[in-house]
């Protein structure tokens, strides 16, 4: 129902101060879905022994840290356009940048270690499914960013968008690694995903750490 009422006001509406509360919803949606996902994905990395499903919950909890600070710049931007990142978006980058380094460095370790010994989940049949969901999600929450963006002509909630489909291609990377072991059986398939993951941990911590170095608006 919610899907359907967001639809119709952003198409049937033009006004920035509305725009500007439509971005707020998909934001605020964003947090909400990322602090369900990491808790979910991280008790059932757990439980199941898997790795990649692990590494997931957690990138979702950072995620949750830099959806904070877009959510405090759209706020700004409904009294002010918005030039620079103030000082709280950017020490949100900042912790950003350094949870995502901290995440890539722990995959890899936890990745030679698996393979080191040979350890194996126990089944990955949640990460499927947890994958599943988050790629429908994110191609939602990617699309509605966008064409929001795009109406207001805001480089900061374009960029905003542009992270969100970097969150929708990781998914593929957890569901690739999960349905190659639950079929198929692949050795060290979900350390591979693990470290998949640690690739664009760190690639997002870095860019967190540009854009906080920069204070510019430019894309994720």
């Amino acid at each position: 129902m919610f899907v359907v009422f967001s639809y119709t006001m952003f198409n049937k509406e033009n006004d920035p101060n509305k725009l500007l509360n439509f971005a707020l919803i998909l934001s605020l949606i964003t947090i909400i879905y990322n602090v369900l996902e990491g808790v979910v994905a991280t008790y059932f990395g757990r439980s199941d022994e898997t790795l990649a499903l692990f590494g997931f919950g957690v990138d979702s909890f950072v995620e949750v840290i830099s959806a904070l600070g877009i959510t405090h710049m759209i706020f700004r931007m409904k009294g002010n356009a918005v030039a620079k990142r103030d000082r709280f978006e950017r020490l949100a980058l900042r912790i950003t940048g350094s949870a995502f380094y901290l995440l890539s460095i722990g995959l890899v370790a936890s990745a030679i270690f698996a393979i080191h010994t040979k350890s194996e989940p126990l089944t990955t049949r949640a990460g499927i499914v947890i994958a599943l969901i988050s790629i429908f999600t994110m191609y939602f929450l990617y699309k509605k960013k966008l064409q929001v963006g795009r109406k207001l002509d805001s480089a900061p909630v374009i960029s905003d968008a542009h992270c969100t489909k970097a969150c929708f291609y990781l998914s593929f990377i957890l569901l690739a690694s999960s349905i190659l072991y639950e079929l198929f059986q692949v050795p060290y398939v979900d350390a591979i995903g693990g470290l998949g993951i640690a690739w664009y941990a760190f690639k997002e911590g870095r860019e967190a750490f540009d854009k906080a170095a920069s204070a510019s608006l430019g894309k994720c």
